[in-house]
């Protein structure tokens, strides 16, 4: 079985109905033609390659409470895994430490992401069925206004070195926490999504793309009309043995907003760090 995930032009005049067919249909959906400059993002990219090629790193440290700054090598796992990803990353907010290396390109680039976002979310609540729609506590697109915790993650997964361990992959399987991530294209290839039946499927790395899935909230809040598909980063063969660069934007809801009679995005968010190591 196949898994249908649409690559749709941001410009199209009927962008948000396939947007939103996509995303309901596969989890995931694939935008060209965004307004978002090449320019900027490789930018972005030289700039934080050299800080996880550097030293100053150690001096970010993370923050447990506030989840800002470095997190190392190997310190997270996925749900349910017992191996550590192969990676280290850095988490971005407005209000938090940025390396004195960086320039604001980051910060330009996080604001043009959520702005996409925020336009995507729309074409999600206008083109969801009525009894989705009533499912919401608020439209999709106000969750996330003023939201403290949407969070601009700088990913360096490493050359391997030989020594990892046989069950450890770059990202292993698992669906993302939050309500929508946002994905400019990753430097290699190595992203892969899984279909109903359990095949993996691979996404384009296309350099002028950006890759859109649904997160675990939105299912939630959708009763899970949109489904959180299940994806991981492999390892790469030993001819393309180079280090892989990624940059996703999770688009968090403010901590009171309600996704369910259960939780709101505050409780299920923390819920969800303890599991993967992070707090």
């Amino acid at each position: 079985m196949s898994i249908e995930v649409l690559t749709i032009s941001y410009e199209d005049k009927n962008a948000g109905e396939h947007f939103e067919s996509s995303l309901r249909n596969s989890g995931f959906a694939v935008l060209k033609d965004h307004p978002i400059p090449n320019a900027l993002i490789d930018t972005v990219y030289e700039e934080w390659s050299s800080f996880f090629n550097g030293t100053t790193k150690h001096d970010y440290l993370f923050d447990e409470e506030k989840q800002d700054g470095y997190f190392p090598y190997l310190i997270e796992n996925a749900k349910g895994s017992e191996a550590k990803d192969l990676k280290e990353f850095y988490h971005i907010y407005p209000w938090g430490r940025i390396p004195h290396s960086i320039s604001d390109a980051s910060l330009s680039l996080y604001h043009a992401l959520t702005d996409v976002a925020s336009t995507l979310l729309g074409w999600i609540q206008s083109n969801a069925p009525k009894e989705v729609q009533s499912l919401f506590s608020m439209p999709l697109k106000n969750m996330i206004e003023d939201s403290q915790l949407n969070t601009f993650r700088i990913l360096h997964y490493p050359p391997m070195s030989g020594d990892e361990s046989p069950s450890a992959i770059r990202a292993a399987a698992h669906e993302d926490i939050n309500l929508l991530t946002v994905l400019v294209a990753g430097s290699q290839p190595g992203l892969q999504v899984m279909d109903m039946e359990g095949n993996w499927h691979d996404v384009s790395c296309d350099r002028n793309t950006i890759v859109v899935n649904s997160g675990d909230m939105l299912k939630m809040a959708s009763n899970g009309y949109y489904p959180s598909t299940t994806h991981q980063v492999v390892n790469p063969d030993l001819s393309q043995n180079v280090s892989r660069y990624s940059m996703p934007l999770f688009l968090h809801p403010r901590d009171e907003v309600v996704l369910s009679d259960t939780y709101t995005a505050g409780t299920y968010l923390k819920e969800r760090l303890e599991e993967i190591g992070l707090k």
